[in-house]
């Protein structure tokens, strides 16, 4: 009877798989399969962005003789990211523990190692979400006294804002995302304008975390974020790079993988000196915002600000 040995790249491509279903804040940036650092300098990688132009009219059964077609540029942008930082979980499990605790090595030790890599992935997105510098900012105070209803009202009309915030700016409608924290997510269930509808059933964080949707936006919770807040963004705000480190040639079962803009490296060895087998889940990562240049700049102010996301702040009506 043949031996039937597990891959290590089917375990690798197991852990992203975890890895997927763990991130939520991650799941809503730019994740990009196509990006490349082999050879970038600095660690450094320029994305280049769709390029802009604009359209214009041709008089109506005009003199063709003297009315002719205005030529306009096509300006193209980047933006950098760079890798930056080296996240892993490594943990050691004994002949003991392999031998009488460890059943299924899969939900057991891959899980929860991965689980650690995804939550820090995302803490890191949250901390350039919420550390960003936006270019518009709107801030919703009910007043004194208010009830639920019209704390909610006002939250919805604060949302109807940040709408209005992207739409000025050419943002798509298409894929936006309303993130918000735990106090906004409860003023407005509580006045009538969310329904919960959580996939609690889903083995995805992301559809958990989902809610529903209002004014086109995809409504998500998370309590990374502080209660109080919520932006409203595109895909394409953030850009969130990783990369599976090389394989070590000392290691004899190990496999790097990369599916769906994510990427990671799986080592598991043995150390004879303490009796025991180590496994490691690794990636380098690096993230960005992305700014342009706000269609509503004076003509020649090439000045760029975050403005495919804008942020609002909800404070809580005072007691009468």
């Amino acid at each position: 009877m043949a031996h039937a040995f597990i891959k290590p790249e089917v375990i690798t491509s197991t852990a992203l798989g975890i890895l997927e279903q763990e991130l939520i804040m991650s799941s809503l940036v730019w994740t990009n399969p196509g990006f490349d650092f082999a050879g970038a300098k600095d660690d450094t990688l320029t994305i280049r962005l769709p390029g802009k132009t604009t359209a214009n009219t041709f008089p109506w059964r005009s003199d063709r003789t003297t009315d002719t077609v205005q030529l306009n540029d096509i300006t193209e942008d980047t933006t950098t990211v760079t890798l930056d930082t080296d996240i892993y979980s490594a943990v050691a499990l004994t002949d003991e523990e392999l031998s009488l605790d460890i059943s299924d090595f899969g939900s057991q030790v891959l899980r929860p190692q991965v689980r650690a890599v995804a939550e820090y992935i995302d803490a890191s997105v949250q901390g350039m979400i919420t550390g960003a510098t936006y270019a518009t900012t709107v801030a919703v105070a009910p007043a004194t006294g208010a009830s639920d209803d019209e704390e909610a009202k006002a939250i919805y009309n604060g949302i109807v804002e940040m709408r209005t915030a992207l739409n000025s700016e050419n943002v798509p409608a298409s894929g936006r995302t309303l993130l918000m924290g735990s106090g906004v997510e409860a003023a407005l269930l509580k006045g009538g304008f969310l329904r919960d509808a959580s996939q609690a059933d889903s083995d995805s964080a992301l559809r958990e975390a989902t809610v529903g949707r209002l004014l086109g936006f995809d409504i998500v919770v998370s309590n990374l974020l502080p209660a109080n807040e919520m932006y409203g963004f595109v895909r394409s705000a953030f850009v969130l790079c990783t990369r599976a480190p090389a394989v070590p040639s000392g290691a004899t079962f190990a496999a790097s993988q990369s599916a769906n803009g994510l990427s990671m490296r799986w080592i598991r060895d043995y150390d004879p000196m303490k009796l025991r087998d180590r496994s490691v889940v690794s990636l380098f990562s690096g993230l960005n915002v992305v700014q342009d240049v706000s269609v509503t700049n004076t003509p020649g102010d090439l000045t760029k600000s975050l403005v495919r996301a804008v942020k609002g702040t909800y404070t809580p009506a005072p007691l009468a």
